[in-house]
């Protein structure tokens, strides 16, 4: 699996890996990706399935082997030890990753994650998996704004809605890796697990998130040996992405202050 690695800011400067959602391209993290790079090695990749990674996804494809995937890639790369930063599905590997590989993962960051699917999120996905059988990637691309975005930010920018909407049926990863995909995150359940998790973790939430509830988040901060949360007011469930601006520098500290305290600690 292919990765991207930006040279380091400085000698020895830490690792940051990012993990989108079930979109699953790295281009996701572009409104962080400059910012994270005067500070550390930042790591972005598309996942399997999806962009510049495509395969053939196999029936009972899990979390699990997305990390394990991501793992044997940094491995190959020469990376052994990083920190971690997902949203949504991205959260539920970085959760995996910290589980299987706890002298790998420096530090986590959740963005909008859980720790097992919420009644609402599933009735969500639902949803949209409905769509996407009755009408094809059109009619899942059209919708998916609507559960990533507040309204009135979507309002305000229609031409860019309607860009990024062609692009993605352009790249779209196709009904049956999105189905194995998302069948994978629906089966995620940390409930057994968090407690062997091990690095410090921040925990991201956003209060008007449509997809994925703020309480989900409460949850899952509840259950971490070593945990903050930190709640940003409004920015819809793609909060990294609507308001860069308050969102970057919660990162930039946060990670700094994961990496501390994990130093600290040893």
């Amino acid at each position: 699996m292919k990765i991207s690695v930006s040279p380091p800011p400085f000698p020895h400067a830490p690792v940051v890996v990012l993990i989108a959602g079930l979109g699953g391209s790295g281009s996701y993290w572009l409104p962080q990706i400059a910012v994270l790079e005067q500070e550390y090695q930042v790591v972005c990749y598309d996942q399997r399935g999806t962009g510049n990674n495509p395969a053939d996804l196999p029936e009972g494809y899990s979390l699990a082997q997305m990390a394990d995937e991501l793992f044997l890639a940094l491995a190959e790369a020469g990376i052994d030890r990083f920190a971690v930063v997902g949203h949504a599905l991205g959260a539920l590997v970085g959760l995996q990753l910290a589980v299987d590989r706890p002298q790998a993962v420096t530090a986590l960051v959740c963005v909008n994650g859980w720790l097992k699917l919420n009644a609402h999120t599933r009735r969500c996905f639902q949803i949209r998996e409905r769509l996407l059988h009755a009408g094809g990637a059109q009619a899942w691309v059209e919708a998916q704004p609507l559960f990533l975005y507040p309204a009135d930010w979507m309002a305000a920018r229609a031409p860019r809605m309607e860009a990024e909407e062609a692009l993605a049926i352009a790249h779209f990863q196709g009904k049956h890796n999105l189905l194995r995909r998302l069948t994978a995150l629906k089966q995620a359940d940390f409930s057994r697990q968090v407690a062997r998790i091990r690095c410090p973790v921040q925990v991201v939430c956003s209060a008007d998130d449509l997809l994925v509830p703020a309480v989900c988040s409460t949850e899952l901060h509840a259950v971490l040996p070593v945990s903050q949360k930190v709640v940003i007011r409004q920015g819809g469930h793609a909060c990294n992405v609507t308001d860069p601006d308050t969102f970057n520098p919660l990162l930039l500290n946060g990670l700094a202050s994961l990496l501390h305290s994990r130093e600290t600690v040893l």
